[in-house]
């Protein structure tokens, strides 16, 4: 079996390149075969691309969160549309809005993610969403700006309703789910597996953050805890984990534009 996490902060993680390496080995023991690098800051991005440039496994995303909107850099976009053409960089974002903790206004984040959602049309690539207590102003935006390549809404939050709206407007978006979805209280969640495509689910362990519950003794998330988030879809969907590991990964390597 393999498994693709589609989101780790491996930059969070561990700050020194060493250890940030052995997160990747550890993961590809763990039969997690690709990871998809999301940095923290443009700052973060350079240093953790650098680090992990020679190994084949890691694929990254670049762009500008929303805890980063009120200092994104000088020249934040050029940055950007130029780091998108190095090598295995197959992503804009995380992007998208944040009213739960109010990073800046509301007017600056709406502003710098409509400009990431612009760069991701420009490249033909899709955009990796973060959505926190912001669904309305996300799901308008999206249905004006969505990049053909599509979206992914990275560790999902919201209820089935809310999924099946983006899917009666046709949306190509992607429900991506991490380490909460194991927890007991998470119904919202278990709701939403229940009724969206297969197709259109993908897996993360949003490193170094939603610990699974089977792990909840640790301090935080590693790449190598994704197979306990499939485990627990696997049975929530009655399908075996390996049958269910292969639609992930498909899942993954089409969103991403990836070989199989």
């Amino acid at each position: 079996m393999q498994f693709f996490d589609t989101h780790a902060h491996i930059g969070l993680i561990h700050s020194d390149p060493i250890e940030q390496l052995r997160v990747v080995q550890r993961a590809k023991f763990a039969g997690v075969k690709r990871i998809i690098s999301i940095n923290n800051s443009l700052v973060d991005f350079k240093k953790v691309y650098a680090t992990l440039r020679a190994c084949p496994e890691v694929y990254h995303a670049v762009g500008v969160a929303p805890s980063e909107v009120v200092t994104p850099g000088s020249n934040w976009e050029k940055t950007i549309e130029e780091s998108l053409s190095l090598p295995r960089v197959v992503a804009v974002g995380e992007t998208g809005l944040d009213y739960y903790k109010q990073f800046g206004d509301k007017r600056r984040q709406v502003e710098i993610f409509i400009k990431q959602l612009d760069i991701a049309r420009r490249h033909n690539l899709p955009v990796i969403i973060h959505n926190r207590d912001a669904g309305t102003d996300v799901f308008d935006i999206l249905k004006e700006r969505i990049p053909e390549s599509g979206a992914i809404l990275h560790c999902y939050s919201e209820n089935a309703a809310y999924a099946k709206k983006c899917m009666k407007e046709n949306l190509n978006v992607y429900f991506s789910f991490a380490g909460n979805l194991t927890y007991r209280n998470a119904r919202n969640l278990h709701e939403t597996v229940m009724n969206v495509p297969l197709e259109r689910i993908l897996i993360e362990t949003e490193s170094p953050f939603m610990i699974p519950a089977v792990y909840r003794a640790k301090k935080r998330t590693m790449p190598e805890y994704l197979p306990a988030t499939a485990k627990f879809l696997a049975e929530m969907l009655d399908m075996d984990l390996e049958e269910l590991s292969v639609k992930l990964w498909q899942n993954s390597c089409r969103i991403f534009k990836l070989p199989e």
